[in-house]
């Protein structure tokens, strides 16, 4: 389901013109497995609780009818038109349905259901939405106290009259929304909160002032570059930005008054950073950055790492051999996924390998030798697999692939998540797993794997049933699990996850999946199938985000980099580009150095 803003005959697509609510897949209880649902002719309105109602026709992932649903419509609360709480489906007919559509009846209370076959037209009546118990009625017996055949331009949802035998009225219609043809099946008015909550997240916030105090006391170049200017976004949120100062002219060793210029500090990344890399990593060790990736120029055979002083200088910086798929017995190929972690102050390189067939990846772990460098490779232990924590397997072999393992502390604790994907006897596709991890003996883990998250929205199992390649970003009281779905084409896209401090991470119900991706091929242009994140904080204390894209719906696999910006909420936005990160023309600043 998809979200424009009305403004007269002018429609403004939201989050890209990409779906916000999306039908969970159903799990087979014998094994396990998944299949896809979508979702087609959705209509919202409002509950007497104030919530919003959506309805809609559950399919089959392609589209097709969903005998499970046969007779049925999908039932979700709402109450921003942000978060969903899919209830389930309610029993209307005993026919395939391809409409449905429903309103508050505010004459009896109860809630009206009108629906379409391909051989009648029918209403049934809810009275409490979450029983998911209907039953078929006939004429509504208030419509003349307000019920339910009249006009509604309001809270019901959109201007529609319902007659006895259905639901006539202006929609669906096909609409150009975002320049792209669209079918719209209802309007619905929401409160200006409501409404403002959208615009802020799924609008990407632009910048839209600057700021920079008129006068500024310094005694020296060094303490006025600790002064930063603010940026101020669309969504209210603000973020700070160091500022390279024109001092031509300005003697520090004498006192006095000098009017300056300067230029907020934006470092440039033009994508891709760095062709044929997937799954990029870097991270500062020892006052250092350094940048690792898949090799998919070599078929993923070779490790590759880099070093600079500054993120920037990653980009042109000379790459070294680190790990190939000839040096340890046991390791033959399909090397993926490598990300750099520090556990009790030592740094590991956790990655994926094989010893020939892909049915064998198995997640693996290397050390740095005391006092090692990262860019000799002899420094670096020989690479062992993760276990479970009586040492066993973390899976079995041939039939069960572990990979993309991250790690990160939390509370004194350290966890790992990773995705596991069993092939035999099924394949149930790629879902999340977390455990702890033993900071001890990091190649083991403490707790038993306990399943995080499945590919149950249509956006993550697109052409494949895949969560894969999650990495924490922690801010303030929440951990922020990104993680990548669907095939790695043009289809896939960033999901993620959200925990607050105190909460059980060993739960999987404490955490919180946004229904919708943040990162998708729509959301900057030119970057298809955008995915496998990573972040490293900078010297300024800024939050990078590497990621990997394709130039071009068939193009490689390929590293790019970009800004984490902080909304108004605090939450992370993956797609402010340079360009709306900083205005051009409010780069340049002015104030008034008094240097005594």
């Amino acid at each position: 389901m998809h979200l424009a803003f009305k403004d007269g005959d002018e429609c403004i697509p939201l989050n890209h013109n990409s779906g916000v609510f999306f039908a969970k897949a159903t799990t087979d209880p014998s094994d396990g497995s998944i299949t896809p649902k979508s979702l087609r002719s959705p209509y919202a309105f409002m509950l007497k609780d104030g919530k919003y109602c959506i309805v809609a026709v559950r399919t089959e992932g392609d589209g097709s009818p969903d005998p499970q649903s046969r007779g049925c419509a999908l039932i979700a609360v709402t109450e921003d038109f942000l978060h969903y709480d899919e209830l389930g489906l309610v029993k209307l007919c005993d026919e395939d349905i391809t409409s449905v559509r429903g309103k508050l009846c505010r004459g009896c209370g109860s809630y009206k259901i009108f629906f379409e076959t391909a051989s009648e037209r029918g209403k049934c009546q809810i009275d409490d939405v979450y029983s998911l118990t209907a039953v078929p009625v006939g004429e509504c017996e208030h419509k003349a106290e307000g019920g339910c055949a009249h006009h509604d331009h309001g809270e019901g949802g959109c201007a529609h009259h319902h007659s006895e035998g259905g639901c006539h009225s202006q929609y669906p219609m096909t609409m150009t929304i975002g320049g792209e043809t669209a079918t719209v099946f209802c309007e619905v008015e929401v409160s200006d909160e409501i409404a403002k909550k959208l615009e802020r997240k799924l609008i990407t916030p632009k910048n839209i002032a600057v700021s920079f105090p008129s006068e500024v006391t310094c005694s020296s170049e060094e303490e006025l570059c600790k002064i930063f200017a603010q940026a101020d976004y669309s969504d209210g949120s603000t973020d700070t930005k160091r500022v390279k100062w024109n001092l031509e002219g300005v003697d520090f060793a004498k006192s006095g008054r000098y009017e300056i210029t300067g230029e907020l500090v934006q470092p440039h990344y033009e994508f891709p950073i760095a062709i044929n890399r997937a799954d990029p990593c870097v991270a500062k060790w020892n006052g250092k950055y350094y940048f690792i990736a898949t090799n998919d120029a070599d078929g993923n055979h070779t490790l590759y790492i880099r070093c600079a002083d500054s993120i920037p200088e990653l980009v042109d910086a000379e790459e070294v051999l680190l790990l190939d798929s000839n040096t340890y017995e046991g390791i033959g190929g399909l090397l993926w996924a490598p990300e750099f972690h520090e556990i009790n102050g030592r740094l590991y390189i956790f990655h994926g390998a094989t010893p020939g067939e892909f049915f064998r990846e198995e997640s693996h772990l290397m050390v740095l030798k005391e006092g090692g460098d990262p860019m000799n490779r002899n420094d670096w232990s020989q690479t062992r697999r993760v276990t479970k924590k009586d040492g066993s397997d973390l899976c079995e072999a041939g039939k069960v692939i572990t990979l993309d393992m991250t790690c990160f502390e939390w509370e004194s604790e350290y966890y790992v998540v990773w995705s596991q994907r069993q092939f035999v006897p099924k394949d149930l596709g790629a879902w999340l797993y977390i455990a702890k991890l033993d900071p001890s003996d990091p190649w083991k883990l403490l707790t038993d794997p306990v399943i995080l998250s499945k590919p149950d929205y249509g956006w993550a199992n697109n052409h494949t049933l895949v969560d894969e390649g999650p990495f924490a970003l922690i801010r303030g009281d929440k951990i922020y699990l990104s993680f990548s779905s669907a095939l790695v084409d043009a289809t896939y896209c960033v999901g993620l996850l959200t925990i607050e401090r105190g909460k059980d991470l060993l739960d999987p119900a404490a955490w919180v999946k946004t229904n919708y991706p943040l990162l998708t091929s729509r959301s900057v242009e030119g970057e298809y199938g955008p995915g496998h994140n990573a972040y490293v904080t900078d010297d300024d204390g800024k939050v990078w985000n590497t990621y990997h894209a394709r130039p071009g719906v068939d193009g490689p696999r390929s590293s790019g980099i970009r800004r984490v910006h902080f909304d108004i909420y605090g939450e992370p936005v993956l797609d402010v580009t340079e360009e709306l990160d900083i205005k051009p023309e409010l780069k340049t600043v002015k104030t008034t150095l008094i240097v005594k």
